[in-house]
């Protein structure tokens, strides 16, 4: 127990930025009595409604959570939303300074109705083109700010195909991290998934891997990650390829070191945010011991959680340690 507790108080000494798309989910919580005489649609009474932190947001909390300062870099609208969503980041003791708010976009917002912990319907509001020149310019300007202000241990590169992390902003931030000996973990969506070339952690799910490379394969097993992660590297040369695997675990390798860690049994709620808590876990378990088999474990018990709760939610911080104390000891 003892090496865990040693290794959560180090997260306190590493900061963390996160630059990708930022959003704002809204939760409608209610219940349903009737249908609609209008239309054969349930009438959801509501009875609560609550505001998280979403996309990018979301594995900013999730950093906190473990105790990291954590800052964000992105843009978002000059809206009310906007202003519901800084006040997010100032309540969870993220750092929003380096945020851009553009009359160009609005705030990227899921609104999800649920009852009885059953998501009925989500509404989304969001912009989803590319940033303008001008704007790649302005956030590139802050990204440089934040290295030469804060001097991060690692950087994560959060996209949900929302426009933020446009070519020419990932090809910059990466070559500056480079440049200033910043570690960077990427969590890529199909648009510019070939882009984060050169990065440390590169961490995709299956389904975006399949997607983006247009393989066709029903068996998942280590011999087929391995090449996976072969024609991963030829596009990429990253260091770490890191494959989340849905209820089949996790697969990490960088070089010849390769081990697919299978899950661990859990009451599954909901799997949204999921991928948010194993790249935080990840990127932060790794920029504090370069240990490429405990991060792939670590992120595995706490994607695995954050199954447990309702929505998007934080990891747990006394929960992950004693999880990893009884599993990893």
């Amino acid at each position: 127990m003892k090496k865990f507790d040693d290794l959560f108080q180090k997260f306190s000494e590493i900061k963390v930025g996160i630059i990708g798309d930022v959003m704002l989910d809204t939760y409608m919580w209610g219940h349903v009595e009737r249908i609609s005489p209008e239309a054969p649609v349930p009438v959801v009474l509501l009875d609560n409604r609550e505001l998280r932190l979403g996309g990018a947001g979301n594995v900013a909390l999730n950093i906190q959570a473990l105790g990291a300062p954590v800052f964000v870099i992105s843009v978002i609208g000059a809206d009310d939303d906007a202003n519901r969503l800084t006040g997010l980041f100032h309540q969870q003791n993220i750092d929003g300074t380096y945020v851009v708010k553009s009359s160009n976009r609005i705030t990227t917002n899921k609104t999800r109705i649920i009852s009885r912990n059953q998501q009925m319907m989500r509404l989304d509001a969001e912009i989803t083109t590319d940033l303008q020149r001008e704007e790649e310019e302005i956030i590139i300007e802050r990204f440089k700010t934040f290295i030469t202000e804060q001097a991060p241990q690692v950087v994560i590169l959060q996209d949900y195909n929302k426009g933020v992390l446009t070519k020419n902003v990932i090809e910059t931030v990466i070559g500056i991290c480079k440049e200033t000996g910043v570690l960077t973990a990427v969590d890529p969506k199909r648009k510019n998934f070939l882009a984060y070339k050169g990065v440390d952690i590169f961490k995709p799910n299956l389904k975006e891997v399949r997607e983006a490379l247009n393989l066709l394969f029903t068996d998942v097993d280590q011999g087929m990650l391995e090449k996976i992660h072969a024609e991963l590297y030829q596009h990429l040369q990253h260091h770490i390829s890191f494959i989340t695997l849905s209820e089949c675990g996790v697969f990490y390798q960088q070089e010849n070191d390769a081990a697919l860690i299978p899950s661990h049994l859990r009451n599954i709620a909901d799997v949204s945010g999921a991928g948010d808590t194993v790249i935080a876990v990840a990127a932060l378990v790794y920029a504090a011991t370069k240990d490429m088999a405990l991060m792939a474990k670590m992120a595995n018990i706490a994607g695995g959680l954050v199954c447990e709760e309702v929505g998007t939610a934080a990891i747990n911080k006394t929960k992950l340690m004693h999880e990893c104390a009884l599993l990893l000891s």
